[in-house]
């Protein structure tokens, strides 16, 4: 960017930390109502960031002490997301608290919030550390006879072909002197380049696909425009979106999951789109109870059917890239997280030196509990429960997540941030909006 505006100079985390705060508090606070719900609401999506950069600042420093604050504080703030969200079905009186700007202020904030974030993709060259990930998933790709057993312990569940691709962080509090010179050229530049292009354009692709989800949820499904706007500027001020830009791995299931809330009224299509969600990064899976109870009165079997189509398709591709019926067999195991609880790898919070990892099974359990609660209530579902359980499941997959768990928000934050700006939804369930057959014209023809 310092190309294109003069003595232009990228803003520091922190710093971004201070300023999308005063502005989100600006635009978003009732000051007419100050103890609204939105207004907790606000404060709650602002303090996450704090543990954040504790995280970051302790990694850099090679403080666990500080990093075990920044995970705590996550999750604390988190857990009380997660708290709200299990409560948004009960709150049926639901006031109109539109942002404090025009729909014109809030559409030339958000592009110009978009073009910023996004100029920062495209310009930043990643780290050795953002190689790390993609260098240890190269292994299994270039193994034609011999399987990695370790590759799903050390890189989670997800799509092989996504762990390929660097993790482009574009926004750091210290300037690190590890990046990768264009002067030192592995033997695999090419493949490199190409994997860096590819990651830049899917986080592109992804985060103008939230965005846009978003701002379509208001438009069809809330009938007011301004609030699917409000919540999409509020998703790009937040410092998370700012510093995780470049996050393949963080943008991509939230995209998806946006637009298969927006699809509700397509099983097939909502189906399709979880289904590829579940494929790519695994967690999403949890969100087959709920949704399956949402359309069990009316639309499971076309929305089971996208399920399967989009799985059958990624297992597909995964079995003509493959180079041979083993390293097939390891990716499909991979793909689906074929893997005990306590066999795999920890990273983040669970891997801290002061910090049971025996302590996860519980978490797991009482997730698992949270999950089929869920699914039975409340009932009937309509899409404003549809839209609090999905990120409360999301959510609270974060608690237990083997790898960095707590980071990854932009799986949970849009389906959040619609709930918190949704109006009464409560005649939309799956009986009245849905077609009772596939060809409903052609049978009544």
């Amino acid at each position: 960017m310092s190309d294109i505006l003069f003595q232009y100079y990228r803003v520091n985390p922190t710093t971004w930390f201070y300023l999308s705060s005063l502005l989100s508090i600006a635009l978003f606070f009732k000051f007419n109502r100050l103890w609204s719900v939105r207004n907790l609401d606000l404060a709650g999506l602002i303090l996450l960031a704090p543990g954040l950069l504790a995280v970051e600042y302790g990694g850099y420093k090679a403080s666990t002490t500080v990093q075990q604050m920044g995970f705590l504080w996550i999750f604390a703030v988190s857990a009380a997301l997660l708290v709200r969200m299990l409560f948004d079905s009960l709150m049926v009186r639901r006031p109109l608290l539109e942002p404090n700007l025009s729909v014109g202020g809030l559409v030339f904030l958000g592009i110009s919030l978009l073009v910023f974030l996004l100029a920062n993709v495209i310009t930043t060259r990643p780290q050795r550390d953002d190689l790390a990930g993609a260098s240890t998933a190269t292994k299994l790709e270039t193994r034609a006879t011999e399987v990695d057993a370790d590759q799903l312990a050390r890189l989670g569940p997800g799509y092989p072909l996504l762990f390929l691709l660097p993790q482009i962080s574009t926004q750091r509090l210290f300037a690190s002197d590890a990046s990768v010179e264009p002067g030192t050229k592995p033997p695999d530049e090419n493949r490199r380049a190409l994997h860096e292009t590819t990651a830049r354009v899917m986080a592109i692709i992804s985060q103008l696909a939230i965005v846009a989800g978003m701002v379509a949820i208001g438009w069809l499904h809330f009938e007011n425009v301004r609030l699917g706007i409000a919540a999409a500027v509020l998703y790009l001020l937040l410092p998370y979106t700012a510093i995780m830009t470049g996050r393949v791995d963080h943008a991509l299931p939230g995209a998806l999951i946006v637009w298969a809330i927006a699809a509700y009224r397509r099983p097939l299509v909502s189906g399709g789109l979880i289904g590829l969600a579940i494929g790519t990064i695994y967690y999403p899976v949890f969100l087959l109870p709920l949704w399956c109870s949402f359309y069990w009165e009316r639309g499971i079997r076309r929305f089971s059917l996208g399920i399967g189509s989009a799985l059958f398709l990624l297992v597909l591709a995964l079995f003509f890239t493959s180079p041979s019926a083993a390293v097939f067999a390891g990716q499909l195991r991979q793909m689906f997280g074929w893997i005990f609880p306590n066999e795999v790898s920890l990273e983040g919070f669970w891997a801290l030196p002061s910090n049971d990892p025996v302590f996860r099974l519980p978490v797991l359990a009482a997730f698992v509990a949270m999950m089929a609660t869920l699914a039975i209530w409340p009932v009937p579902k309509n899409l404003g429960t549809l839209l609090s359980c999905s990120a409360a499941i999301l959510l609270g997959s974060q608690f237990w997540k083997a790898h960095n768990g707590g980071l990854f928000m932009a799986w949970f934050l849009p389906a959040l941030l619609l709930a918190v700006f949704r109006p009464n939804l409560e005649n939309r369930v799956a009986l009245l909006v849905l077609d009772a057959e596939w060809f409903r014209r052609r049978r009544a023809a």
